[in-house]
Parts: structure tokens; sequence; C-alpha cells
């Protein structure tokens, strides 16, 4: 392996069932009877407009009544990798439309000071080898990503093609003209024959539902809609020297918080870090690509190592196979084939195997805890910030930055957890813990509406298919699909996400493989001379059927973990569960699409003319 197993405590050292135990006292204190419903959309917060673009002025525009061939919703990976696979087979006639200013998506609207991917860039990055680009380092900055992003776009010659300040409001099919009638928010009205879904995961913010919200009278913002006019200093240069006089609290401790905490910490007058549940944080080494490293690469490199990553953060390392990634996210699956190969690679069964793989997560897990007390000071804020959980409850998450800031006189962790929240907001402050606190802003770092139900997640009022059926009443209780791309009654349109299909550990390569499967559907429909296409009753029952069949049920590991997005906050076997996973893997589930394109016939699909 080219890179070592990290040292974790001996499994003496430690009593797993006590262990076990403390997780579950830890997940019982957070669990909310009200789930997704803690959470309030953005459309009811009285505070701020989420559809303003601070970025970007919005520019006058006529309306635009027009037939095409696509209407691509969506500009970011999911809307862009689209666009790539259409235009790849033929298929030119397209719009991508957003909302936004301009390409990137979550990438475009998330400015908040710190942003990086938080996994390996040369497997997030997609299409490195198609367009010559290379990530500058492991773990890129927002502003590198929403730039190629934008590159892949000019690259491949659709950027001139889309529409931003954007928002579709309807989407209804018309069975007198076989065509989808969308219509936007700036009066446009599109006729299009077929309707891709490229909405992303992390598009729609997510604010959480705190009794008083809108009686704060100080400044309060999402960090997805970051305020340098507030805060002082910009995207390129995050020196946020207007808050030196003022007193900011910051909710949440995940992914974006731990990124933008130290920037916050080092020019605030003082910083209340307001956590449920913290996260596991390792350390984040970062350094600028080699270029020695990039001459040695061969053809092929990159799709060897996306699969590499997938295979360590989602499945299990072959004998021999070499850790390509080396970071927090391979680190269970690194020791456990470390130990493994030690032993000869004994023969498994998969029952064993997997109690293997348990003893190795805690010995993670220990280790990971066991950093915050090597870099908190404070053993009472110490033992707050440590995580009391399985790996991959929540996102493995990295920074060289976050737990130091705790040691600063001017920032204060207020742990939440016993009150599963704030109590409420006041007009100077909040309320935690039974105590009052001043605070001169409030920053949402509360994520996005990743498992709600679809229509918050959209955003969009009215989809309607086949004699007005809504999408909402024929998805209620959840999707009904062929391959997690189509479903009965909804002619042309087509989805990407996690809706019933393989998962992969990168979500660019998953959407990427999604718009393959669709763009080979639209070019042979079209080549057909078929006007509209969709799957049959039939098919789509056989499907649904034979995927819950061999779905993986990972619902007792998740009843295990603390609420968050990644357990569906708790939610039981949820309808719209963000990992329902093909349970034969992801390499299984490619070979089953790409034997259904190879047959050519569209089998279980309906062509009408």
């Amino acid at each position: 392996m080219n890179c070592k197993p990290t040292r974790t405590p001996a499994p003496d050292a430690f009593d797993i069932p006590t262990l076990r135990e403390k997780y579950r006292e830890e997940r019982d204190k957070r669990l909310r009877s009200d789930g997704q419903a803690q959470y309030q959309p953005t459309t009811d917060d009285t505070t701020h407009s989420y559809d303003v673009d601070p970025h970007l002025p919005v520019t006058p525009r006529d309306p635009i009544v027009e037939d095409l061939d696509v209407v691509v919703l969506g500009a970011g990976f999911a809307g862009i990798m689209a666009a790539y696979h259409l235009t790849k087979a033929g298929v030119t006639s397209f719009r991508n439309i957003d909302h936004a200013g301009d390409f990137g998506g979550v990438w475009y609207w998330n400015r908040y000071p710190g942003i990086q991917c938080d996994n390996d860039a040369y497997c997030y990055l997609p299409l490195l080898e198609e367009t010559g680009f290379m990530p500058s380092k492991k773990f890129s900055d927002g502003v590198e990503i929403q730039g190629y992003i934008k590159q892949i776009a000019q690259t491949f010659g659709f950027h001139d093609k889309a529409l931003f300040h954007t928002l579709i409001t309807s989407l209804k099919w018309d069975e007198t003209i076989q065509r989808w009638r969308v219509g936007t928010s700036r009066g446009d009205e599109f006729r299009a024959r077929f309707v891709i879904m490229g909405c992303g995961v992390l598009n729609m913010p997510k604010l959480p539902g705190i009794a008083g919200i809108g009686d704060f009278k100080g400044k309060i913002f999402h960090t997805a809609r970051w305020d340098y006019a507030y805060t002082g200093g910009s995207y390129q240069n995050p020196t946020l020297d207007k808050l030196a006089d003022k007193t900011v609290a910051i909710i949440g401790t995940g992914a974006t918080a731990i990124q933008a905490v130290p920037f916050l910490a080092r020019h605030a007058k003082h910083l209340y870090v307001i956590q449920r549940t913290p996260s596991t944080v390792d350390e984040r080494p970062n350094p600028p690509t080699d270029p020695d490293w990039i001459k040695s690469l061969q053809p092929g490199w990159q799709a060897e190592r996306q699969a590499n990553f997938h295979r360590a953060a989602m499945e299990f390392f072959a004998p021999g196979e070499p850790d390509l990634i080396c970071d927090i996210w391979t680190e269970v699956a690194r020791n456990l084939a470390s130990e493994l190969e030690a032993e000869g690679w004994p023969e498994l069964s998969f029952e064993d195997f997997m109690a293997r793989r348990e003893v190795v997560d805690y010995r993670v897990m220990e280790r990971l805890r066991g950093r915050v007390d090597s870099m908190v000071s404070d053993k009472a804020t110490a033992e707050a910030l440590k995580p009391w959980y399985r790996f991959l409850c929540k996102r493995p998450l990295s920074s060289d930055d976050f737990y130091g800031v705790f040691n600063q006189p001017n920032v204060t962790l207020i742990d939440v957890a016993d009150t599963k929240g704030l109590e409420r907001m006041t007009e100077g402050g909040f309320v935690a813990n039974g105590k009052n606190y001043d605070a001169d802003c409030m920053i949402f770092a509360s994520g996005f509406e990743v498992t709600s139900e679809l229509k918050r997640r959209w955003g969009i009022d009215v989809v309607e298919g086949r004699d007005g059926e809504s999408i909402y009443d024929h998805w209620a209780n959840g999707p009904k699909t062929l391959h997690g791309t189509m479903t009965h009654g909804f002619p042309n349109q087509f989805f990407i996400g996690y809706i019933q299909g393989g998962l992969n550990a990168s979500v660019t390569e998953q959407f990427g493989r999604q718009a393959q499967h669709i763009a080979h559907i639209i070019e042979q429909t079209m080549q057909r001379g078929a006007a509209a296409v969709e799957p049959t009753q039939e098919a789509q029952d056989a499907y649904v059927r034979h995927f819950e069949e061999v779905e993986l049920d990972i619902s007792a590991f998740q009843q295990e973990c603390t609420p968050s997005y990644f357990t569906n906050e708790g939610q039981v076997k949820a309808p719209w569960a963000l990992f329902r996973s093909y349970g034969p893997g992801w390499t299984a589930f490619q070979a089953l699409l790409e034997e259904w394109r190879e047959k050519g016939d569209l089998e279980g699909m309906t062509l009408s003319s």
C-alpha cells in the first residue's frame, strides 16, 4: 500500500459494549420526534430573501417563447454533466436553466470564508482527462471549483445556451403536443420535448425552525448567502474586518462551519459556536499538486482513482490494492486491509468481515476523540466536541484550524444537545440551556434540504405528468422508477440524484453516469422518430421489486447513529432516504445499465409518435 495505516488505540484499550451504550445515550439525547419538521422552509423566513442573488445583479430581459429538445433544470454538477453527455450524444438543442447567476450550483451560491471541497478533488472534479484541467491541490478552493465548472461549459460548447437568474415555476406535460410546457419566474414559456431534473441535492438552504426567529433585530443570514457587505472582506480575500466590534453566533458544526469558524474566530469580537452534534474532524494535509505526479499519470488514471476511492469509502479494498486517496474517508478500509494483509487475507464470511470492520471503526473513532483532547485545552469544551457515534453516521470532515479556535478567549462553544437545539431567539440574541446571550449577528450553517420532502427540495410548485397528475402525489410514498431514471405517467422526464439506483462515493461520478444513461435514452428516442418515451407500468413494477429485494438494509446501523442528514434525522426507512442503494453494488448496477443499453431495444419502455 502506498500510504500507511493510521495508528489507533488497540482493541483492548477500550470496551466496545460500553462505547456502544455511550453511543446510544448520545443518540437519544439528540433524537427529535419532529424529524425533518424541525427545519423551516426558506420561503417561511421573513428575515431574508433566499431568491435574491447577492453575487450578481439580475439583468432585465424579455420573456422567451421557444421550442427546444431538452430543458435541463440546474447548472451545477448535475446539470452540467447532463449537458456534457447530451452534447456528446449529438443532442444540441437544449438549455440549462438555473436561478443562480452563473454555472456552479452549490459552488455558485456558497462563497463563505474558507470554502473548499472536503474530499479528494482529483476524484470530485469530473472530466479532468477530457478537459486537461488539474486541481491546484488535493482539496480545491470553492473559487477554483466554480471556475472549473464554467470551463467545462465553455470547453464543450454549451456555455452560451444557459439561462440564469431564472427560476422554474411549473412543469406540465401537454399530451396534445407531446411536450413539456415549462414556466419560469421570468415569464418564459418553453415547449421542451424532454426535461432533465438536474436540481442536485444541495440547492435549497435549510433553516432551523427556532422559536422567535423572526423577532431577532440583528443581522441574520445563511452561509449559502454569505454577506460580505456586513462581515467585510470578499470571496477571494475573506478578511472579515467589519466584525471587529461584533458578537457573532454561528449555528452548526458540520462541513460548512468547520471551514468558516476559523475565519470568524480570527476577526469577530466574540464568537459563539452553537453545536447540537459534534463532527469528526481529522487533520487536513492539503499540499499543492505535484507536477512530477501529473507527468507520471497514464490514460484512465481518474477513473481508476475514482473507483479506488469508491471501494475504500463504501465497499472494501481488494488484496494488494493501494489506497490512492489516503485521508479520513479511506482510513477504516485502509486499516482493515492492513490487518487482513498481515494475516494473509483469511477467508471471512460477510458477517465476520463486518464484525472486523466494526472493531476498526471503533478504533478510528477513539483516535479521533483523542485528537480533540490533544488540541483543545479546556477539558469540558474538549469533551463536548468529541464525536460519540460510528464512522459514517455523519459526514467525515478534516481541518487543521477548527479545534484550535476553542483555545481563543473570544470563542465560546455552546452545546445544545440536551435541549436538542436553541430554545428560542430574542430581539437581541438567543436563549440556550436557559441562559440569555446577546448577539449582533446570527449565521445559519444549517445545511440544505437534502432529505426533506421532494417539493421542498425542488422548490417547484407544479410538476404535472399525464392527465395532470402531480409528481408529489405520484411519489408521495417514495420514488417508483425504472433504473432510478424515469417514472411511468411522466413521459420524457428524467431524474438525476439519489433515486433508486447505484451509489458512488463521488457524487459527480454518480451524476455523470446517470446523465450518460439519460442522454442515451433521449438520443435513441429521437433517432427512432418517436415523440415520447416512458417506462411501462410492468417494467417499472418489476424494477422496483428487484431493487427492494436486493437493496442494502442499513436501517439497523442508522438507528444506532446520532441524527443527521446522513441518517434522515432519525427517521427509520424514510421514503426519501438519502442512501438507498442497489445491493449488489455500484459496479453491478453500471453493468446492468450497460447491458440494457447494448441490447438496443429500450426494453421496458413505451415509445409513442
